[in-house]
């Protein structure tokens, strides 16, 4: 799987990408299709609330794409948070396309 990480107005140390990298890698155990992953690492200003970590990711899988947004304190809890979204989207689909045939 191709995962492109992009982290607006900052950058994004090593150890978080690779923190990306290993909690996606684990959703081709799901769906070994998935073709590429588009990450894109944000901060919100969002007042006091201290919720300003915005992951958004996007997978590229043939036949339709998923994705998922989360904001949250870290942006590895976003991300464990968004993968875990993303895992249930391709299960299902997964699911649909066993029952459809």
């Amino acid at each position: 799987m191709n995962i492109n990480v992009q982290s607006v107005h900052f950058d994004a140390d090593r150890k978080l990408v690779a923190f990306i990298q290993e909690k996606l890698e684990k959703l081709t155990l799901f769906n070994d299709s998935i073709g590429s992953a588009e990450v894109i690492l944000r901060l919100d200003h969002d007042g006091e609330n201290r919720e300003n970590k915005v992951v958004e990711i996007r997978l590229a899988v043939p036949g339709n794409d998923f994705f998922a947004k989360r904001n949250c304190k870290t942006f590895e809890e976003a991300t464990v948070q968004v993968v875990e979204a993303l895992r249930n989207q391709v299960q299902s689909s997964k699911e649909k396309l066993r029952s459809a045939s």
